[in-house]
């Protein structure tokens, strides 16, 4: 059962890679055609959303970023506890090896980003920018690209990529909370006190958790602590078992019916309205700016170094093993494919530059994002295992 869930969760990653990618790409197309004062305008449109006597108004981008991936959050929280429950995460033989390379991959890209950004036109606070990785874009790529690799890299893969959201996680927790508002931070705990209570009924009250998590999420935003941290505390109040005879756990019911329309929907669309940037905003020489020139080099070259020589190290010390059937070499593209950080490295820039310098993130997200997608493929291109022959007779 486990195995179908992570399968379930593999095969779903890796189509919705390919509309990310769409939607990315439908966004740089339009912020560079004739329709570009049409997206833009878009993107930047006020809305405002009213319960009661609350009342909020922010542009399109930001209630993306404040509300829908609040959701993506609670999915992420969702998965995240599961597999330290009951999946991958849940083996201390099999965890060693995958946490310890996300924790290299976080730490050794940031160390990079920092290299070309501690001058006095750099720009250090994007350094969590280049740490995160996108795993349906990962997953994607690596789906088209060596489909014959043994499946222990694909599972590798996805929990190096847990693990990593988790460390995001808490990065946005301490580096992107401030002004808090004690009393609106008390009110959302107290309704994720109300929310783990009605975890233990015996009912389905998928309706009222809604309603609960809802009045999280508003106190959350109103409290100045990241709407995403919301997401991930309801999502921990989720229990695994429960729920009516004969059928599944709260836990998986939620990500089941969620990840689709997470996936194939608040993804894209996040994708669609932060990743247009304008190419004529930049001189020719605009890459090479500190900002996204450190996003780019701890993309292409810092993540690739963190994942693959902290699992070398592991391997060493024998604090963790290679996982089954994998080579090196294909262990190493693995490594070039954690950095597609697309997503979540907009996500993160949105919030460390909200006040200036978002296209500039951009440009290094989508740059580095595409030089690791290249470099990946052709290493696992040449890391693949051949096509077994057909035996004599066979047509």
């Amino acid at each position: 059962m486990i195995r179908r869930l992570t399968l379930d969760f593999l095969k779903t990653e890796a189509a919705a890679g390919l509309v990310l990618a769409l939607a990315a790409l439908a966004a740089i197309v339009l912020a560079n055609s004739p329709l570009r004062e049409a997206y833009f305008g878009f993107v930047k449109a006020p809305l405002t959303l009213q319960f009661g006597g609350w009342e909020e108004t922010k542009s399109v981008l930001k209630w993306t970023k404040d509300g829908l991936m609040a959701v993506f959050f609670f999915v992420v929280g969702l998965e995240i506890k599961y597999e330290i429950l009951k999946g991958e995460l849940s083996n201390p033989r099999k965890l060693a090896t995958p946490v310890l390379a996300a924790l290299g991959g976080m730490v050794v890209p940031a160390l990079v980003f920092l290299a070309f950004n501690l001058g006095a036109d750099g720009s250090p606070r994007g350094w969590p920018i280049p740490t995160a990785t996108d795993i349906a874009f990962a997953l994607a790529v690596l789906a088209m690209a060596a489909p014959r690799l043994p499946a222990s890299l694909r599972l590798f893969l996805l929990t190096l990529a847990i693990a990593d959201d988790l460390g995001a996680v808490a990065l946005i927790a301490v580096l992107f909370s401030a002004h808090i508002d004690l009393a609106a931070l008390a009110c959302a705990a107290l309704g994720l006190g109300v929310l783990a209570w009605i975890g233990r009924w015996k009912g389905d009250p998928i309706l009222l958790f809604a309603l609960v998590f809802l009045a999280v999420w508003a106190f959350t935003l109103q409290s100045g602590v990241n709407t995403s941290l919301a997401g991930v505390a309801a999502a921990l109040t989720v229990p695994v078992a429960g729920g009516r005879p004969g059928r599944h756990g709260p836990l998986k019911r939620y990500m089941e019916a969620l990840h689709p329309y997470v996936a194939y929907g608040v993804l894209p669309f996040f994708a669609f309205v932060a990743a247009g940037f304008a190419f004529d905003a930049f001189p020719a020489s605009g890459l090479l700016a500190p900002l996204p020139l450190g996003i780019v080099a701890g993309m292409v070259i810092g993540k690739p170094l963190g994942v693959f020589g902290a699992t070398a190290l592991a391997c060493w010390l024998k604090l963790g093993r290679r996982p089954s059937g994998a080579t090196w070499l294909q262990l190493f593209g693995i490594s070039m494919l954690c950095g597609v950080g697309f997503t979540m490295s907009l996500f993160i820039g949105g919030l460390a530059f909200h006040d200036g310098g978002a296209a500039q993130v951009q440009l290094g997200v989508v740059a580095g994002s595409v030089l690791s997608i290249l470099a990946g493929v052709v290493t696992l291109r040449i890391a693949q295992p051949p096509v077994p022959k057909q035996a004599n007779g066979d047509f």
